[in-house]
């Protein structure tokens, strides 16, 4: 297979440099504002209680990221880096709990949604299509220090090597992966089970997508296999 160079660290960027080649917030905000809302469409026996505290806290920290580093995401402060992974943990915990009792119930509950396997269905969707976006914020924070670290030291110690990083002749030569690429390792990781072209070169990056791949793996299998027993 044939690729390009590999990238050469180049000097620390500028603060008007970073300030251009940082992420824009929206993507990112748009991926919180989107699980708090699937948080509070879960029945409510899956949701944290009392139901709002899960979306009111992630919106209360998601504006302080957005007031303590404004416009493109670049400053790289400790309480920051603290404020992300603590709003990241908390969409990973609500999603835990909410697919732990999902999972018990299938388990444990003959009557689990006895006539209504759309609404299994569903809720296993959300809980699904959240752990997906979990996880794609989690390598979005984690490689390479995080997106402001990024937008200083782009090629600084990679966890993740995506195709444009190797076939550099048909990508910009600033390229820097931002959260999309990230969310869509995330996707490939729950629905192929596997890295496809983006390949993990660090050790927790590869026990994060086995983790993802299991907890996608099971939780669709024990969904599916409940629903088909309804509709029989």
């Amino acid at each position: 297979m044939a690729s390009g160079p590999n990238p050469v660290d180049p000097p620390p960027l500028t603060p008007v440099q970073a300030a251009e080649q940082g992420e824009h917030w929206w993507p990112v905000a748009l991926a919180i504002l989107v699980v708090a809302f699937l948080h509070v469409g879960l029945p409510a026996k899956y949701r944290v209680s009392p139901s709002w505290v899960v979306p009111v806290v992630m919106l209360l920290l998601l504006a302080a990221l957005i007031i303590g580093d404004p416009g493109r995401i670049d400053r790289r402060k400790p309480w920051l880096r603290v404020t992300t992974g603590v709003t990241i943990a908390l969409m990973t915990l609500a999603n835990v709990f909410a697919a732990a009792r999902l999972v018990a119930d299938i388990l444990t509950n003959n009557k689990l949604f006895a006539n209504n396997a759309v609404a299994l269905l569903a809720t296993g969707g959300v809980i699904w299509v959240t752990n997906v976006i979990t996880f794609g914020l989690w390598f979005w924070d984690l490689d390479r220090g995080g997106a402001a670290a990024r937008a200083h030291r782009p090629y600084a110690n990679p966890a993740l090597v995506f195709p444009e990083m190797q076939y550099t002749e048909y990508a910009p030569a600033a390229w820097v992966p931002i959260f999309v690429d990230y969310l869509v390792l995330a996707f490939w990781t729950a629905t192929a089970f596997s890295p496809t072209d983006i390949s993990a070169i660090k050790r927790w990056a590869k026990l994060m997508m086995i983790t993802e791949s299991v907890a996608s793996l099971g939780l669709g299998a024990l969904v599916i296999a409940r629903a088909i027993n309804i509709l029989q």
